[in-house]
């Protein structure tokens, strides 16, 4: 009887596995047939959420298929997120993902393990901008001002995990300051404040920056990259300023959660290879590994304690 049972058990397993090898291509070469969802782990206004809309935007044109965004910020980006990873692996619920997601603490999720890696969508340094009544123009102003009264000068960054936060720590690491950081839900609420002095200095976003910085309201003092931004070309990078190993480069990508068929993985890259900084998900994958590896050191290095 038990042999019986045993057969007929495997026999089912074959019959199963025929069927989803069949039902799951079908399924995705008719995806998508409904509006996807686009999880932004942060709140509306910021650089993440205006990147977000318009990666929206292109697929919504490429894919014929509304894409509805949800901004479901909160604990630096892990709340959205979680959401993701826990959603439906069937392409109707995607998320965008930032560098440093996977580094706070209980996050309920791997970012390794738990997603399917679309594609890179964009990338952009981190900028050190001031409040123009901050009596600094240049990095070393920032630095030679720090140490005079350490722990005095404030610095604004969205929560960790953000790369904005693990700048702010990098750059005290390097400089050998003591910058008192201040953090704030996302980058439209630092900016705000930025622009109303009630911190002088951030460790901000381009995008979030840009039109503040052309206008004059916000002063550009150094770009966390090799090289210098095309969107604020004169703005200097931190090598260029005396300190060369200060980089933090925030890349925005695209994905869905684990078990996510490959053929909606392989549409969703398609559909999005339109933008800038576009990759393979195989190519993405790589990134985060060696993103987060870096950014994990750093927290090790310094024992950051993340919640």
């Amino acid at each position: 009887m038990t042999k019986i049972f045993d057969a007929a058990r495997s026999a089912t397993a074959v019959v199963l596995a025929l069927f989803f090898a069949q039902v799951l291509p079908a399924a995705a070469q008719d995806y998508p047939n409904r509006p996807i969802t686009l999880i932004v782990p942060y709140p509306a206004g910021g650089g993440v959420d205006a990147m977000g809309r318009l990666v929206g935007q292109k697929l919504s044109v490429a894919l014929g298929q509304q894409v509805v965004i949800e901004n479901r910020g909160g604990a630096g980006g892990m709340i959205g997120t979680r959401d993701a990873a826990r959603a439906a692996p069937d392409g109707y619920t995607i998320a965008m993902l930032l560098t440093g997601i996977s580094l706070g603490a209980n996050t309920g999720y791997d970012v390794n393990k738990d997603f399917a890696p679309i594609g890179l969508v964009a990338s952009t340094p981190i900028i050190v901008d001031a409040n123009p009544s901050l009596p600094a123009k240049s990095l070393a102003d920032v630095v030679a001002l720090a140490k005079k009264e350490p722990g005095k000068l404030a610095a604004g960054t969205p929560p960790a995990p953000t790369i904005n936060y693990f700048a702010a720590e990098l750059f005290n690491l390097l400089a050998g300051t003591d910058i008192t950081v201040v953090t704030y839900k996302g980058t439209a609420a630092l900016t705000n404040d930025l622009l109303g002095n009630h911190v002088p200095l951030g460790f901000n976003t381009i995008p979030a920056s840009i039109s503040n910085i052309a206008a004059g309201q916000l002063r550009g003092i150094a770009v966390a990259a090799s090289a210098r931004s095309a969107a604020l070309p004169d703005v200097p990078t931190a090598a260029q300023s005396g300190l060369p190993d200060f980089e933090a480069v925030q890349y925005y990508g695209l994905a869905a959660p684990a078990g996510t068929p490959h053929l909606i993985i392989e549409r969703l890259n398609i559909a999005d290879g339109s933008d800038p900084a576009p990759s393979t998900p195989e190519e993405y994958a790589a990134n985060i590994a060696r993103e987060e590896g870096k950014w994990a050191g750093l927290v090790q290095k310094l024992g950051l304690k993340l919640e």
